[in-house]
């Protein structure tokens, strides 16, 4: 089949929950990469009588392109096979089918499984330059990144001195100039507090050394400053503590702190184990809030069994890993910005610990009220692989499946459990459609993806109905990227380059001689080298 301007695919059941369209059978018109209202009757004709219908995915929280992915990719040398081209695609290049996989290969498996839009969600500005590069090798989805600010020492001096007006400014200047989309905190004060004697901070009230300089007060003035400057999407909050038994209480006060403004807490799987002397889940407790709070979002970091990378700005967390498990350690420290560790972790079914993290994932899913704010991600590569996306989806859909899947994990640590209890609930297609593609779009405020709506990005997906549901998700009969076929009967056959989403927010420049300073008095990096200019196509609008 071959691509043109014009297309009418006809006869599918559709599902665009954003355009409340549930199933309904009827026809998708695409004109010069977009969704129209109507062609003429002589316009080409896909036949998608019997298929399933959805716009491109859209994956709200990737690691896929930052120089952490890179690092990886270099530790973990023993995965490393040569990757040939997807078939029926002629211009393909060797890649990895590793936990990590080379740009290209990230493009073309993302694509196979009918994923369009990709975030990757922890860039320290200073690499950003980095991070273009690599998105610019990405072929077949539209993608941006969130730039790490929660212990950036400039902005931390900032929280200090309570000067929360130029903090904003500092944000927008500092978004702006590495082409980001998004601001990203993880472990707010931590990581800065890791490279001191003082190692981490625990509390959300905690001070960073003899300073002012708290969790609470960076969640504060850096959700009120994205906020301000009306990016589209919240803060995305890594919060403190991740991976450590307890650490529910202080997910839930991070949450508490911000109740009234719009924030994203992101993995949350990772940061929702109870107290009480031991592992437990929280689940129960957390997500009560979120389904509380209509200002809160959140993405699960569902848990998936067998090999996976943590890579993680958290600097306390790769260390604890590494001496939890006594495995090989990637450690950096960004100047000025952030830290990163990334060690190899494998999730066994038997592994108490595991279980209960597989458990806790699914418990948020099936306990959450509001699908358009719980997003399926897996925080690739530390849960698991993007690739498990379809049978995350199948234990969703499928409650025969989950308890087949529940007798055969370690039950040590499920007694209390809500899935152990019995959770009956099973995602509709509409659901999985929210999870993977409206409900992320809608959260990143891509008014024209994750719907099928006129004028929104022709991304198409079209699914063929199996009694497999993960069979059916792993290999999508039809994917469409702007309108062009890219996938045609479950190959890929294109590999076009993707688009770059980001913004450039207005801001003070009178905050900028302070900042210039900085980076000349402490910066090993110049001021004017840290933008990145000349970046493809237009940043999108704020606010």
């Amino acid at each position: 089949m071959s691509h043109g301007t014009r297309l009418r695919i006809r006869g599918g059941a559709v599902h665009d929950p954003a355009n409340g369209i549930d199933g309904a059978v009827q026809d998708v018109c695409i004109e010069d990469g977009r969704i129209v209202a109507s062609l003429p009757e002589d316009a080409p004709v896909l036949d998608a009588r019997g298929m399933v219908v959805m716009p491109g995915g859209v994956d709200i929280h990737s690691h896929i392109a930052s120089s952490s992915c890179n690092h990886t990719r270099r530790l973990l040398p023993e995965e490393r096979v040569p990757a040939p081209a997807p078939a029926g695609l002629a211009h393909g290049r060797s890649g990895t089918m590793a936990s990590v996989p080379s740009t290209f290969t990230t493009g073309y498996r993302y694509a196979g499984l009918g994923y369009t839009t990709v975030f990757d969600a922890a860039v320290a500005p200073i690499m950003a330059r980095h991070t273009h590069h690599e998105l610019d090798d990405t072929p077949c989805i539209d993608a941006g990144f969130y730039a790490l600010m929660g212990n950036d020492e400039y902005l931390l001096g900032l929280v200090d001195r309570g000067e929360r007006a130029r903090a904003r400014d500092y944000m927008a200047w500092l978004l702006g100039s590495v082409g980001g989309y998004a601001v990203k905190i993880v472990n707010p004060g931590g990581v800065e507090a890791w490279k001191t004697p003082q190692r981490n901070l625990t509390g959300l009230d905690q001070a960073l050394g003899s300073s002012r300089v708290t969790p609470r007060a960076i969640l504060e003035t850096l959700a009120d400053g994205a906020n301000a400057i009306g990016l589209p999407h919240p803060v995305h909050i890594h919060c403190n503590n991740l991976g450590v038994p307890g650490n529910a209480k202080t997910t839930l006060e991070s949450m508490q702190a911000l109740e009234g403004r719009r924030a994203h807490f992101t993995h949350l799987q990772f940061h929702c184990y109870g107290e009480g002397g031991g592992w437990r889940s929280a689940a129960r407790e957390l997500i009560a809030h979120v389904n509380a709070h209509p200002e809160t979002s959140v993405d699960v970091g569902q848990v998936m069994f067998g090999p996976a990378v943590t890579i993680t700005a958290d600097g306390p967390v790769g260390q604890m890993l590494y001496g939890a498990s006594g495995r090989k350690w990637v450690n950096v420290d960004v100047e000025l910005e952030t830290g990163c560790g990334i060690v190899p972790i494998t999730y066994k079914d038997k592994a108490a610990v595991a279980a209960l993290q597989w458990a806790i994932g699914l418990e948020l899913f099936l306990l959450a009220d509001d699908p358009w704010r719980t997003v399926l991600t897996t925080d690739h590569p530390n849960g698991a692989s993007f690739l498990a996306y379809p049978q995350i989806i199948e234990l969703l859909m499928s409650r025969a499946r989950r308890d087949e899947a529940l007798g055969k994990v370690n039950q040590k640590l499920l007694a209390g459990s809500a899935l152990l209890d019995g959770l009956a609930r099973e995602y509709t297609l509409n659901e999985i459609a929210i999870v993977t593609r409206a409900g992320p779009a809608r959260l990143l405020g891509l008014a024209h993806k994750g719907h099928l709506g006129v004028g929104a990005d022709a991304d198409i997906t079209l699914y063929d109905r199996h009694e497999h549901i993960a069979q059916m998700f792993s290999a999508p009969r039809y994917v469409f990227k702007r309108g062009e076929l890219i996938v045609e009967e479950a190959q890929l056959r294109r590999a076009p380059a993707g688009r770059r989403l980001y913004l450039r927010p207005g801001f003070d420049e009178a905050v900028l001689p302070g900042v210039r300073r900085h980076f000349e008095q402490w910066g090993t990096m110049r001021f004017d080298h840290l933008g990145v200019r000349d970046l493809p196509g237009a940043p999108l609008g704020v606010g």
